[in-house]
């Protein structure tokens, strides 16, 4: 069955927007395992606009489900995930200055530099992700680096979705039947919603987990931090 992870990137955002402590970045991350969450991610950039490296030491204790710590693996945020040892690492190839994550890894062109990142986070014990566009090849690169899983990027599908499902879900499903072929676990994220994530995991079952941040929390503005959760929970736990 399909996890949800819920990223609290933007409950920092708002924290930092002001400066202090409203709203509790670490109160937020137990609440929302309280409301059902299956895992936390954080996503800590080096200008700390969000999740601040601090935030995610103080958060380690905290988390009881899966935490998944993702970003760019520049010599900082290597030496934060292997000080803090979450269950999952997901590698992102955004850059200092990206508003958001953009694209996923070209794991042919950079298998070197991914392969001793992953044998680095991996003699840690901890379940290694690359993030990546829904391309076949880039999957079968990513188990040539020795990741356990990848993680497609999922902003091409989100955007496409309300100009027909099924063109938009096209080359997710292919990627994710060579993820599956290729014996990876897959995760997705980026843009997934309310309105578009309840048709992704019913073409992709098998879709090990979900990371959602900005649209969750922005629905949970309107419906309170509880109901979200539970109806993003509706839409993966269909079977």
């Amino acid at each position: 069955m399909t996890r949800l992870s819920v990223n609290i990137n933007k409950i920092a955002t708002i924290r930092n927007a002001r400066g202090g402590n409203v709203p509790d970045v670490e109160k937020a991350a137990v609440d929302c395992e309280r409301f059902g969450a299956e895992g936390i991610t954080v996503h800590p950039r080096p200008d700390e606009r969000h999740i601040r490296y601090s935030d995610v030491r103080a958060l380690r204790p905290l988390v009881k489900t899966e935490f998944n710590i993702e970003g760019n693996p520049i010599p900082k945020f290597i030496d934060i995930v292997c000080e803090v040892v979450p269950a999952q690492v997901t590698l992102v190839p955004d850059g200092p200055d990206a508003i958001t994550s953009n694209a996923g890894w070209n794991t042919v062109a950079n298998r070197g530099f991914l392969t001793e990142v992953c044998k680095e986070f991996k003699s840690k014990g901890i379940r290694t992700s690359i993030f990546i566009d829904p391309d076949p090849r880039m999957a079968e690169g990513a188990a040539q680096c020795g990741a356990d899983r990848v993680e497609l990027y999922t902003a091409g599908y989100a955007e496409m979705y309300p100009f027909g499902p099924e063109r938009a879900i096209k080359d997710y499903a292919e990627a994710a039947r060579a993820v599956r072929e290729l014996g990876l676990g897959l995760n997705a994220g980026h843009d997934l919603s309310l309105e578009n994530l309840e048709y992704f995991i019913r073409t992709i079952p098998w879709t090990d987990e979900v990371s959602i941040g900005h649209a969750l929390i922005s629905d949970a503005l309107y419906m309170g931090l509880e109901k979200t959760i539970a109806a993003y929970l509706e839409k993966i736990k269909i079977f």
